[in-house]
């Protein structure tokens, strides 16, 4: 079997995933008038995907060790691939919101469990190049998603978006099945019920309320409450989480330095890259009045960026180390990310085509960067543990960004007491979001020169023995 095909089974289910969750949102006035209900009702109904998400993910990596990685990886496949059949079905809102919940149950099992599969599978020595490629549905997924919806929803008919996964998800089953090994924990702790219930009810309402808050989904007040909500019942599973021994969700993975400026850093780097792919197709229809699919094809410059870096990651670590590419690579694709504030109507299109490119490149080297150093001083216990702890932050992180860009941007619309959108009022947003993401090299310049060693010959050159390139958690 080639090196990568494990990596390329599991990055093709994530591609499903991370499409899917974008490609709906072109299509949702359609869907809305086909079931004959208000288009703000139905956003409301796609947020059950995400709550899904955050109730279900602390759960996979238990799962994973109780049952085997192909196991729970091969029946999220299913669960997803039904999922997205059913809605394809659906007559009403309430089918609709139902299977959206039943997706989100199968893609909180695919994400972590599939990443879970490429640690158990892949060398250490292989696992940047094999992480980076894994990357590549997380960045291509919000590019394609809106020109692929339009697409559909313009020739075809919306419930296609749906059924497409139906082949894939079947495709993703067989190969799963005959090249993953299922490998499993032998000895597994009981469940951590209570801390299963707090964690999805604390991360739920964090979830939620930062996916509406702004954007006139649901009263500002009842938004701002979930958010202090599952504020509040998120500390209480921390109370918990210190009490118990086997929590679901460890607390203890972030006393490891390279785990915690992974998870850490990475949470404020996200914000600002989980905003994009909800300002710029917002740019280019409202303020430029673009198309969906005029959008989506200069949005694509993006993952053509990504796709580039992928061949070009592990010698540039090799080379620079972790600590200095995370610490000058924020800056970098951070201001990228402020470029796109002075983008006008005249702006010639290659130069946002450019742009996106050398911000996609920058971006998803940062990505792999990151991705890769949360894993490199843990044990093979501590990866399932790590891989749900990772997704559930990956997960609020892009949550948060969408929050904090509509909040500038209402507030932007507030301030000229007009309720239509425009160009102009874009520039803050960008700038605000790229400021975030920036500030994550605080975090990142704390680690030591040593960092992530054990992943690339650097380890070799600052004297790292392979004892030292392979600390288990403490």
């Amino acid at each position: 079997m080639p090196r990568y095909f494990v990596t390329l089974i599991v990055a093709v289910a994530l591609f499903m995933e991370t499409m899917d969750s974008t490609v709906i949102a072109t299509s949702l006035p359609a869907i809305a008038a086909d079931l004959h209900e208000d288009p703000i009702a139905l956003k409301l109904a796609l947020t059950s995907y995400l709550l899904s998400l955050a109730v279900f993910i602390p759960l996979s990596g238990w799962m994973a060790d109780r049952y085997g990685a192909r196991t729970v990886f091969r029946w999220a496949i299913v669960v997803f691939t039904v999922g997205s059949a059913l809605c394809g079905f659906a007559d009403n809102l309430g089918q609709f919101v139902a299977f959206r919940v039943l997706q989100g149950i199968g893609g909180a099992m695919m994400v972590p469990v599939g990443r879970l599969v490429i640690l158990r599978s892949v060398p250490k020595k292989d696992l940047i190049s094999a992480l980076a490629w894994l990357t590549i549905p997380a960045l291509m997924g919000p590019v394609l998603g809106p020109p692929l919806g339009g697409f559909i929803t313009t020739f075809l008919d919306w419930r296609w978006i749906f059924w497409i996964n139906i082949p894939i998800g079947i495709l993703g089953f067989i190969l799963a099945t005959n090249f993953i090994h299922n490998i499993k924990e032998e000895t597994v702790p009981p469940l951590d019920l209570k801390g299963f219930v707090l964690s999805g009810i604390g991360l739920s309402g964090l979830a939620f309320g930062f996916t509406t808050i702004g954007q006139d989904l649901l009263p500002t007040s009842l938004a701002a409450g979930m958010l202090i909500g599952g504020g509040f019942v998120c500390w209480l599973y921390v109370r918990h989480a210190r009490r118990v021994p086997n929590p679901i969700l460890d607390l203890d993975l972030l006393k490891v330095k390279t785990f915690y400026a992974s998870v850490v850093g990475g949470f404020i780097y996200r914000i600002g890259i989980g905003a994009g792919p909800f300002l710029l197709p917002l740019l280019f229809q409202v303020g430029f009045g673009m198309s969906a699919f005029q959008s989506g094809m200069l949005t694509f410059a993006g993952a053509i960026g990504a796709i580039t870096m992928k061949t070009a990651a592990k010698p540039i670590l090799h080379r620079f180390g972790f600590r200095r590419i995370l610490v000058v690579n924020a800056v970098l694709s951070s201001c990228f990310i402020a470029a796109a504030a002075f983008f006008t109507e005249l702006t010639p299109h290659i130069v946002i085509i450019l742009v996106l490119l050398a911000g996609g490149f920058f971006r998803s080297l940062q990505f792999t960067s990151i991705n890769s150093l949360a894993y490199a001083d843990l044990d093979t216990k501590a990866m399932s543990r790590a891989t749900s702890f990772a997704s559930v932050l990956q997960q609020l992180s892009i949550s948060a960004g969408v929050a904090v860009a509509a909040l500038v941007l209402e507030a932007e619309r507030w301030g000229r007491g007009s309720h239509a959108v425009t160009a102009e009022d874009f520039a803050l947003p960008f700038l605000v979001v790229a400021a975030i993401s920036v500030s994550s090299l605080l975090v990142f310049r704390k680690l030591p020169d040593e960092a992530g060693s054990s992943l690339s010959r650097r380890g070799i050159e600052l004297g790292a023995t392979p004892e030292e390139s392979t600390t288990p958690v403490r």
